[in-house]
């Protein structure tokens, strides 16, 4: 998750403007899925190990939420260019050389995910017509496909920022992949 912005050397901090607390917005919501299955998985496990019994409906449900937290993590892990990444390319080229590499990858990576974002959008309209419920308590499951949905379509956003930004504000950027490898 985003850290406070670090203070100008009068101390104070800058200021930060919508689109930021838009990407923080996205980025807890994505970390309150990951505490959602965590308490999930927690909650079946007690039930199941010491009172022989489950939540009905938990392995779907926790399947779908699982889903959900997959798309809402590559929303916020997208913008950030925090993950993982090896390329020898990269790391050799000059300043501008990697600039115009992140912008070529940034959109490239726009596409994938808006593409992406497109069948599954399709996915979710089909669950939603085909009414495909849960198991033990019929619930309807398009609703689970909407918020996976949801993240991936906050994704395109966040990396059309990244975009926007690597192009005119490159200094907006809280990139961390310019840190330092560990030896």
């Amino acid at each position: 998750m985003t850290t406070q912005a670090e203070p100008a050397p009068g101390g104070v901090a800058p200021a930060r403007n919508a689109m930021d607390k838009f990407i923080d917005a996205i980025e807890w919501c994505a970390a309150t899925f990951v505490g959602i299955v965590a308490l999930n998985i927690f909650l079946a496990v007690v039930l199941r190990k010491f009172f022989s019994t489950s939540v009905p409906d938990s392995y779907d449900i926790g399947k779908m939420l699982l889903g959900t937290l997959i798309f809402w993590g590559i929303a916020a892990t997208s913008y950030r260019g925090s993950h993982i990444t090896v390329d020898l390319v990269w790391s050799a080229a000059g300043p501008r050389q990697k600039r115009w590499i992140d912008i070529f990858a940034t959109l490239v990576l726009l596409f994938v995910v808006t593409v992406q974002t497109i069948t599954l959008f399709d996915k979710v309209r089909s669950t939603y017509v085909d009414h495909v419920l849960t198991y033990d308590l019929n619930l309807p499951t398009w609703p689970f496909f909407a918020m996976a949905w949801m993240g991936d379509a906050a994704a395109v956003l966040l990396i059309a920022i990244r975009t926007y930004r690597l192009i005119f504000q490159p200094q907006a950027l809280h990139d961390e992949s310019e840190t330092k490898a560990v030896e």
